[in-house]
């Protein structure tokens, strides 16, 4: 993985903890939140982040600091499909 690579992981992550604190302790952020709070420009250039938001979400639970839900659960990051949500680990 290049530096740039390792730098655009981790502005995905800080985008979803950022989100994340500024929100009461049991919400939850979409991916497109943060691919949006992490995209520079004003066009729909975002949704080229969703595919790196979602991936980044799964290092941050790997990692302990989040977890993916579906319908208010939580789910396996390696097994969902669809729509998730993302919220601070309980």
């Amino acid at each position: 993985m290049s530096g740039t690579d390792q730098q655009e992981d981790q502005r995905l992550e800080q985008a979803i903890l950022e989100l994340l604190d500024g929100r009461a302790p049991t919400a939850t952020i979409c991916p497109s939140d943060a691919a949006r709070a992490a995209y520079d420009g004003d066009d729909d250039g975002w949704r080229a982040l969703m595919g790196p938001v979602r991936r980044a979400a799964r290092r941050l639970v790997a990692a302990g600091e989040v977890e993916i839900t579906q319908g208010g659960r939580p789910v396996d990051p390696g097994e969902v499909r669809g729509p998730i949500r993302i919220r601070r680990l309980r």
